[in-house]
């Protein structure tokens, strides 16, 4: 099977710097097959006989710490997941980049979507979201965005329990798993 790991919070803002070929290199030495790597943000795609996420998650982030990241959180996503959040998003997610940021919250379990959703400071008439196919979908009015709340979703206790990625890197990520 395909799978999709999201790694939360490397690379970003100077911290956390992990060069996309020792990623890749960590990985397969940790039996992973077909390690490719998407942008330096922390998406690493592979192929693996497991079709359990959790122990996926577990193998990836126990390699990590051995190898470049000592508190590596982890998201795994198969590629029927990734499908699902792609071609199931809400009507007319992504539809209007110009106007709209659009971006996609993946959860690490044991926590779901639906239980963090209700959490995300949203204001009403510049944030929506969507909590479906296991993930939440933030759209973000560009005209207002000074005054939309979502960035104080980074000092909630929840944040540690998710990894974002906008939409064009979510579409882009189920592009490269279906290949």
């Amino acid at each position: 099977m395909f799978y999709l790991a999201l790694l939360r919070g490397i690379n970003v803002g100077g911290n956390n710097i992990v060069k996309m070929a020792e990623l890749r290199t960590c990985l397969e030495c940790a039996g992973l097959q077909k390690v490719s790597t998407y942008i330096q943000s922390g998406n690493v795609l592979f192929e693996s006989r497991s079709a359990s996420c959790s122990k996926l998650a577990q193998k990836v982030e126990q390699a990590l710490a051995q190898e470049l990241l000592p508190n590596a959180n982890v998201v795994i996503v198969s590629s029927d997941q990734m499908a699902e959040v792609v071609n199931s998003a809400p009507t007319g997610f992504g539809a209007q980049p110009e106007n709209y940021r659009y971006d996609v919250v993946f959860i690490r379990p044991p926590a779901s979507a639906n239980e963090l959703a209700g959490g995300i400071p949203l204001h009403p008439e510049v944030d929506k979201a969507w909590a479906q196919n296991g993930v939440i979908y933030l759209r973000q009015l560009k005209a207002r965005r000074t005054q939309s709340r979502l960035p104080k979703l980074v000092r909630t206790s929840a944040f540690k329990s998710m990894t974002v990625r906008n939409w064009a890197t979510t579409t882009k990520l189920h592009e490269l798993m279906r290949r």
